[in-house]
């Protein structure tokens, strides 16, 4: 197995791409919208991909987390809020915001356990900063640690209770960010004791299965290198000081805060400590490169896999997703009552 998540060209394996990633056996898969038409589509893919790698547990990811950043959309699918929402629900009823977040995320897992998405990249535990870039903005769960590791938590929870895995991003915190690190590398200056608010939501929930890192530069732990290419931030902050101890996969490769070729990035993190490297885009080219550059996937990330994908039990009686939807619209309600 190759410690790689890779994604997917279009709505159905291509003959090629069926072909590769029977022999460089990726760690698992990532779909984007261009993968998701209707239920009985996707259904078929994730089967296929199961079926081609004879994993019943096999990681399947998907960035589904509401608001701006949806994979799987109206009219197919229903729409989902934005992590401010809840995080408006908690300044006025702190209980009921917990609620309605861990209902919001069991419907979410509902709708991807039914597709067969095994992984959700969600939620995030970025404490937003005044004046840093929109790109986190109304996808954060507020500016105080203690609300975001709440909400976070309830959100892992509810996820859970759906059949589905999450993720923590972006460790160690991506709220500082001045620029989109889509587009450019973020640096954030800010000093030992600020950076402290930032990793306080993921030492709350370090027992999470899975996390992603972010493509940020902090100056007081490793001046020239993101934290995805940092063995200081990885080592020392992520496993050390937050004690992080699940899966550790990088943001997206693609992103151009990163320089190099594809394949350098992905073995540039994987170097780094990341567990797996994470290639969104289903170019075959780059696929290749990286399934040429990288070595196996270790015996400690293999094993941290595979309790990642086992901290989850699918199956049994679940209630209707129309029900949770609605229980979370009654409580996201109370703000405007």
């Amino acid at each position: 197995m190759k410690p790689v998540i890779f994604g997917l060209s279009g709505p159905v394996l291509t003959p090629d791409e069926r072909a590769f990633f029977a022999q460089a056996q990726p760690a698992g898969y990532i779909l984007f919208k261009r993968n998701c038409v209707d239920r009985d589509q996707m259904r078929a893919l994730t089967d296929d991909l199961r079926s081609l790698h004879g994993r019943d547990d096999l990681l399947i990811m998907i960035d589904q987390e509401g608001g701006r950043v949806a994979r799987m959309q109206p009219p197919v699918w229903p729409a989902f809020p934005a992590g401010a929402a809840f995080d408006r629900l908690y300044e006025r009823a702190p209980s009921s915001a917990i609620a309605a977040a861990r209902a919001n995320a069991r419907a979410i897992a509902l709708m991807l356990a039914d597709v067969g998405v095994t992984v959700d990249a969600l939620p995030l535990l970025d404490v937003r900063q005044e004046g840093a870039s929109d790109i986190m903005g109304d996808r954060t769960l507020g500016a105080e640690p203690m609300r975001v590791a709440a909400l976070g938590r309830a959100t892992l929870e509810g996820l859970a209770e759906g059949g589905v895995v999450g993720i923590v991003k972006h460790m160690p915190g991506h709220g500082r960010a001045m620029v989109d690190s889509h587009h450019e590398l973020p640096v954030v200056d800010a000093d030992l004791n600020a950076l402290e608010t930032d990793l306080a939501p993921f030492r709350t929930l370090r027992s999470a299965p899975m996390a992603m890192t972010a493509h940020v530069v902090y100056t007081e732990w490793d001046a020239d290198r993101p934290a995805s290419l940092s063995p200081t931030i990885i080592g020392e902050i992520i496993r050390a000081s937050i004690g992080f101890d699940g899966l550790l996969m990088s943001d997206d490769l693609d992103m151009q805060a990163l320089q190099g070729s594809i394949p350098d990035r992905a073995a540039g993190v994987i170097a780094a400590g990341c567990d797996i490297a994470l290639n969104c885009w289903g170019r075959m080219d780059d696929m290749a490169g990286i399934a040429e550059r990288l070595p196996d996937i270790t015996d400690a990330a293999r094993d941290r896999l595979d309790r990642a994908m086992a901290s989850v039990t699918r199956g049994g009686d679940q209630p209707p997703m129309e029900e949770l939807i609605a229980t979370r619209d009654t409580l996201l309600g109370l703000v405007a009552a």
